[in-house]
């Protein structure tokens, strides 16, 4: 692992230190993307079951599976616990997240308001390769449920194997009472929750990790052009996923190193970035990092995302805090005994794990946070999934007679300001009427 230097670095140098890996270019993925678009738009089911046997090697006879009413056979019971444990967390994090309305007098006679709904239709892809991942299905139903949304499409990846739906995708789905999973995997699955087959519904909103191609296909679906299809929202733009670990003197470097792994693990262009304060820690986390790499099972990706890591040191806590804001870590890691006096200065972070007892595979799993955060920079305007993500707000505007009077006048002004004269009529006329039902002189004579 590389070590940059912080406070003797040029700005070409610290620009280069913080840059993401490199992704291929956008436009040859986007024109295979659209022709597999074009492929499910025309070709619905028999287009995506095509595509399924194709790129994940799975033959079926029907996109939607119906979820089992009997208990998931050969589901170890601790299993079960980890997740209603997890669950539990999770509702009870995001319950409290659910959006106040608000209704407020700006001026006498104004009431001005802000109500929340649900989304009508959301598609929650799981990524289901070679992690399936259920945590994944419960970050994202279970806001989706709290917030009321009347239809909510799941789709992932079919399996290999005893079965096409992983079961611990399978025992989450039977708690969360959802009856369909759709099988598909990739761009298709995008495009079908896009355009919608004979099967899947068409959605208003798409949210979910995924690969490179599961990204480009939700930037692309969101992109598309009105006079083809409502294109839908997405949750976030996404890259691959990363960690920046801020690790003091008192640190272990093996929990450093293990918590920088765990993000190594899950993609080849994953980065896990170490922020420290001696050349001396830099160098106990890399030799920590060679030697837990040999025991992991998924150690050829971890090998590959290990390119990717770099350790910074700095000089003092405020140098590290400007690293940390330029960067912008999907994840950010305070390993340090002073780990709350930094809270105050982190501006640009998805998701924040403080103090060494904090790794972040708890926000992973099941402390109850959302592990759906903005990556590659992206924390610096967007938020991490929240319950609000699947709802939407509506302003709400109620004028009395007197509210008008005193409103009106400006109303008109600002108008006549900007050269929109029809906007000022709206106004004069309602102004006009109320003069004349006040005033009985004015009043007409029927």
């Amino acid at each position: 692992m590389q070590t940059v230097n912080w406070n003797s670095a040029s700005e070409v140098e610290k620009n280069r230190a913080l840059s993401r890996p490199e992704t291929p270019p956008d436009q040859e993925i986007t024109a295979k993307i659209s022709a597999i678009f074009a492929e499910i738009k025309t070709g619905g089911d028999k287009a995506l079951l095509a595509f399924t046997d194709q790129f994940d090697g799975v033959t079926l006879n029907k996109v939607a599976f119906d979820v089992p009413s009997s208990p998931v056979p050969n589901l170890d019971i601790e299993d079960e616990k980890a997740i209603l444990l997890a669950a539990a967390n999770i509702r009870k994090f995001h319950k409290a997240q659910l959006p106040i309305p608000v209704s407020i007098e700006t001026q006498p006679g104004v009431l001005c308001e802000k109500v929340w709904r649900p989304m009508n239709s959301v598609g929650l892809y799981i990524p289901g390769g070679s992690a399936p991942l259920i945590s994944t299905l419960l970050m994202l139903a279970i806001p989706a449920q709290i917030a009321g949304v009347k239809e909510i499409a799941i789709i992932t990846p079919p399996q290999k194997g005893e079965g096409p739906v992983d079961k611990g995708i399978l025992f989450v789905a039977r708690l969360l009472g959802i009856k369909t999973i759709y099988l598909a995997g990739g761009a298709q699955a995008i495009a079908a929750l896009t355009y919608g087959t004979q099967t899947v519904p068409a959605v208003d909103k798409l949210f979910g990790p995924g690969n490179l191609w599961v990204t480009e296909a939700k930037k692309y679906a969101n992109s598309l052009p009105s006079a083809n299809v409502i294109a839908p929202a997405i949750d976030m733009p996404a890259g691959p996923s990363e960690v920046m670990v801020l690790a003091d003197n008192q640190a272990n470097p093996a929990i450093v190193a293990a918590d920088m792994l765990a993000q190594a693990e899950h993609d080849p262009l994953a980065q896990a970035l170490l922020v420290c304060f001696t050349a001396r820690m830099a160098l106990d986390v890399s030799l920590e990092i060679d030697k837990q790499l040999k025991t992991l099972t998924r150690k050829e990706i971890a090998t590959a995302s290990a390119n990717n890591m770099l350790a910074i040191t700095c000089k003092v806590p405020s140098d590290a805090l400007d690293v940390i804001n330029k960067y912008a870590p999907e994840h950010l890691i305070l390993n340090a005994e002073s780990a709350n006096a930094y809270l105050s200065g982190i501006n640009n972070a998805g998701s924040v794990f403080v103090g060494p007892n904090t790794p972040e595979a708890a926000g992973d799993y099941a402390s109850g946070t959302n592990h759906v955060l903005p990556t590659a920079g992206f924390a610096r305007n967007y938020s991490g999934l929240s319950t609000s993500a699947f709802m939407k707000s509506i302003t709400i505007q109620k004028i009395d007679d007197a509210g008008l009077k005193t409103l009106g006048p400006s109303i008109v002004r600002m108008a006549n300001m900007e050269g929109l004269d029809g906007h000022a009529a709206s106004v004069t006329m309602r102004l006009k009427l109320l003069e004349e039902q006040n005033n009985p002189l004015l009043k007409r004579v029927v």
